[in-house]
C-alpha cells in the first residue's frame, strides 16, 4: 500500500525546492499530487506543475461533484485566494507513493480522507529571520513585487504553524533546512524507512 507524504512548512522554508528535489529522486520514485489554486500564477510557474490555476466557477463545479478533499482560503491584500486538493484520479495508493505540499490543516483533512495510516507529515523548519530574508529576496525578483502580501503570509504562518497547531495535528517529526543537502538527506532516509 502506498503513502502520501505531506510536505509542510512556513513560507520561505524551502518547501518548493525540497519538493522538486524529492520528486526528482529516482530511488524514492514519488509521484506528485498537483494541488489547485484560485490565486494568480506567479512569474516562473507553469500550469499543472506547481498548481492547477482555476477560477471560482471551476472550484464550485468540483465542490458540487464532491471531489474537493480539502480547501484552505486566505484573505490576502488582493482578495481571497483558495488552495485545495481534488480527488481527480491523480492518486492510486494501491500502486504508488506520493508527495504533496500542504499545511497542518490540509494534512489533517487529507489524513481524514485517505486514513491516518496512509498520510505521513514532513514538517520543514527554519529560523524566522532567515525565512524573512529569503522571502524578501524572492519577492524582489518578481516583475511586480507584492511586499504587503509577503508580509501578510509571513505573519499568518505564526498562527497556521503554531506549536499548538502542530501538536493538535499530531505532527511529531520535523526537518530543519539550514543546509539543503543535509535536510534532503534526512528526509530521504526517513521516507525510505517509512516506505519499507
Amino acid at each position: 500500500m502506498g503513502k502520501i507524504f505531506c510536505l509542510m512548512g512556513k513560507s520561505s522554508t524551502g518547501k518548493d525546492t525540497i519538493f522538486k528535489k524529492l520528486s526528482e529522486d529516482e530511488e524514492l520514485a514519488l509521484d506528485t499530487i498537483v494541488s489547485y489554486t484560485t490565486r494568480p500564477i506567479r512569474d516562473g510557474e507553469e500550469e499543472g506543475k506547481e498548481y492547477y490555476f482555476v477560477g471560482e466557477k471551476r472550484l464550485k463545479e468540483l465542490t458540487a461533484a464532491g471531489r474537493v478533499i480539502e480547501l484552505r482560503a486566505y484573505h490576502t491584500l488582493y482578495g481571497v485566494w483558495k488552495y485545495f486538493t481534488v480527488d481527480d484520479e491523480q492518486i492510486d495508493l494501491e500502486k504508488r507513493n506520493y508527495l504533496i505540499i500542504g499545511t497542518p490543516e490540509s494534512y489533517e483533512r487529507v489524513k481524514a480522507y485517505f486514513g491516518p495510516d496512509k498520510v505521513v507529515p514532513l514538517l520543514i523548519t527554519l529560523d524566522d529571520g532567515v525565512r524573512l530574508q529569503r522571502a524578501l529576496d524572492r519577492e524582489k525578483l518578481q516583475e511586480n513585487p507584492r511586499y504587503g502580501e509577503m508580509c501578510r503570509r509571513f505573519l499568518a504562518d505564526s498562527e497556521d504553524f503554531s506549536a499548538k497547531r502542530i501538536e493538535e495535528a499530531g505532527i511529531r517529526n520535523s526537518f530543519e533546512n539550514n543546509d539543503l543537502e543535509h535536510c534532503l538527506s534526512e528526509l530521504k532516509q526517513y521516507i525510505l524507512k517509512v516506505m519499507k
